[in-house]
């Protein structure tokens, strides 16, 4: 009977793509995945030191899985994003803990425990018939993920961050910026591509500082996507790339340009804000102003018309006045966005806003949160009212959770829901057409399949599926 095991991940899509290259080397070593965490033996963690509540889930998790230790053998173990300070107390509470680089490593971490695992009996073999040692070390980006979606896809392009944004746990947790080799990059998406996935997002801390680190040895992110750009044209499979998460100290126009340029280059960018003062940006050590921010997005407008645009907003940071969190709404109905990220500030130990006091008392930044979530949901709603009667080209996701529906994202990753018991669309692209439209979510009728053939009257939906991108596109008036 074999072993198997039970991941719990936590926090952003990086530990997503992390957790997928954690899997391969669970599954090497001839573990199997658990349907339920009360029957693995083995139980592991993709920990986020970033959130407050996410490190919360961390400790409930152990307490309760050290409980179940009293009846059966156990092993646990915690990776992903830690913080110095949670790594010591991980230490008397997991079996192991480690970083996320050291994931080439993890079979002789267990064999050291104690634990045989075909991984190791192999090991053992090989030993005895005077074989050389497979190497347990190395560049954990070389370990194939174990996609968790057979049509969407993350690469990670880079590792780290040099930013050190003050209330931000990542240059802490997993070190400053490194970028992986485009060769690999672009090898991953090529695989990828030619295996049938439809939708491909690059990871990074900060992508469009991508290469450089590496003085001059590495192409930089406009040439990246490019090349992926490329890479779309030769291929009559279509698919689109997506990007997160940029700075916009570092977003230059070559990159929105290099967008325009290529089908295959979804037109949606995230944007992160945090806050729309310049005093509160100062003090985030965010490194650019609102005018700086403000340029970025006249040139996404104006080189990109009908992208979408989300954004990350903290509110509540340590000494954010009255006057300053309304300019945060300002930039909010200035910017227009279609989806933002809103995040009540905790402090993080470690990061250096957390050395500040934390004065915004808890019901005021509750009070905030929901006052920037009722001027998004006016943007949002507006935007995609402009969208009914229009067709969009979807990615088609999975079921709904309405009877009868699927759902799926559009070109600028939209939510869409619309009337389908049709499994088999699930992961293709199909022409819907939006005859309604909420805050956050729209919905619609399918208007031709997968294959390009129209299912209903009407709407130039053929011609959606082969070019690539929606009919008609909405105005932000």
């Amino acid at each position: 009977m074999s072993m198997t095991y039970y991941l719990v991940q936590l926090g952003c899509q990086m530990n997503i793509s992390d957790g997928e290259r954690l899997r391969t080397v669970l599954e090497d070593m001839g573990y199997r995945a658990a349907e339920h965490e009360e029957t693995a033996d083995i139980l592991g963690v993709v920990a986020c030191s970033v959130r407050q509540r996410a490190i919360d889930k961390v400790y409930s998790r152990i307490h309760k899985w050290n409980q179940w230790k009293k009846d059966r053998s156990l092993l646990t173990f915690a990776t992903g994003c830690i913080l110095p300070a949670d790594h010591e107390k991980f230490l008397d509470r997991f079996d192991l803990v480690f970083a996320i680089t050291d994931l080439p490593k993890l079979h002789e971490m267990i064999r050291e425990y104690g634990v045989v695992t075909e991984a190791s009996i192999r090991s053992m073999q090989a030993t005895a018939h005077g074989l050389p040692e497979a190497e347990s070390s190395g560049d954990y980006w070389k370990i194939a993920p174990s996609h968790t979606s057979p049509h969407e896809a993350y690469v990670p392009i880079q590792n780290g961050c040099d930013k050190f944004c003050s209330f931000c746990a990542v240059p802490y947790t997993r070190g400053r910026e490194v970028s992986r080799s485009s060769d690999e990059i672009l090898a991953e998406v090529r695989s990828l591509v030619e295996t049938g996935y439809r939708v491909i997002t690059l990871l990074g801390q900060n992508v469009n500082s991508y290469g450089r680190d590496r003085n001059g040895s590495e192409i930089t992110f406009a040439e990246l996507l490019d090349r992926i750009g490329r890479l779309g044209e030769e291929h009559s499979h279509a698919f689109r790339v997506y990007f997160t998460s940029p700075h916009p100290r570092d977003m230059e126009i070559e990159v929105l340009e290099t967008i325009a340029r290529y089908d295959c280059l979804g037109k949606q960018i995230h944007l992160p804000l945090q806050s729309g003062d310049d005093k509160v940006l100062i003090a985030m050590n965010r490194n650019h102003s609102i005018a700086r921010y403000r340029e970025v997005v006249r040139n996404i407008r104006r080189i990109l018309p009908d992208a979408t645009l989300f954004t990350d907003i903290i509110v509540g940071f340590p000494g954010e006045t009255e006057r300053q969190f309304e300019r945060t709404v300002a930039a909010m109905c200035e910017f227009e966005y279609n989806m933002a990220y809103i995040a009540i500030y905790s402090p993080r130990p470690g990061s250096r806003s957390a050395r500040r006091e934390d004065d915004v008392p808890i019901e005021e930044k509750k009070r905030r949160l929901h006052r920037l979530t009722g001027e998004l949901q006016r943007i949002s709603g507006a935007y995609n009212r402009s969208l009914i009667g229009t067709t969009v080209r979807v990615i088609v996701e999975e079921q709904d959770r309405k009877p009868g529906y699927l759902s799926g994202k559009t070109e600028g990753r939209l939510v869409i829901r619309f009337p389908s018991e049709d499994e088999s669309l699930i992961g293709r692209f199909v022409a819907v057409r939006v005859t309604a439209a909420a805050a956050l979510a729209l919905e619609g009728e399918l208007v031709s399949d997968a294959h390009g053939t129209r299912l209903q009257a009407g709407g130039d939906a053929d011609s959606a599926l082969s070019a690539g991108q929606p009919v008609t596109a909405g105005s932000r008036g």
